[in-house]
């Protein structure tokens, strides 16, 4: 952070996800600048890190894929909110959401019966929340699909996980290094490769 900045005052209560809505980015006061990302992790503020450019590119070409291939009634959207708890709102790299959810314009969030699938691109900052915290509070908050993608020596590796309902817990349900087929959580058919190149 730059000299002079100044830090937003944690509330009495400590943070809430609905005090997201009304920190202020880019004010007066420069609290945080607007390009960072920011989200709620067990109700700690969390800035997340500068992005690489393999991050970037897998996030970007993901969710445009995923969107390609969605069913009408859901659309990919990525780097938005997913409020699951009062002290927890983090923000996936890339979700599947219901689009008539993401027809809202005006939302900042998502809850956790709009999402289908959340998809985090871990990288070296985010490691422990993307392999450990987030897949557990994304469970808990009942969503279905969870995919991990990891940085192999600059190819990816998506991990898929499928939430066990008796359990609440992620089941992880394949591997994939070159090509990703599935199912569920729709049909999906697409060259990991194809998100770096």
């Amino acid at each position: 952070m730059t000299v002079g900045r100044q830090w937003p005052c944690v509330p009495p209560d400590g943070w809430t996800a609905g005090d997201l809505d009304r920190l202020n980015l880019d004010g007066p006061h420069g609290e945080l600048d607007a390009l960072e990302r920011i989200e709620l992790i067990d109700g700690d503020l969390i800035v997340m890190s500068p992005r690489t450019e393999f991050r970037r590119r897998v996030v970007e070409r993901l969710r445009d894929e995923l969107a390609r291939q969605a069913p009408a009634e859901l659309t990919a959207t990525r780097e938005m909110d997913v409020v699951i708890a009062e002290r927890q709102r983090p923000c996936p790299d890339v979700c599947v959401v219901a689009a008539s959810a993401a027809a809202d314009l005006d939302r900042t969030y998502y809850l956790p019966a709009d999402v289908a699938l959340v998809v985090e691109v871990v990288s070296k900052s985010s490691e422990i929340r993307d392999r450990e915290t987030k897949p557990r509070r994304y469970a808990e908050a009942g969503i279905r699909h969870f995919w991990r993608v990891e940085n192999d020596g600059g190819r990816p590796v998506a991990y898929v996980y499928e939430l066990d309902p008796a359990t609440r817990v992620y089941t992880l349900t394949g591997i994939f290094h070159e090509r990703l087929m599935l199912p569920v959580p729709f049909a999906i058919d697409m060259s990991l490769a194809a998100l770096v190149s």
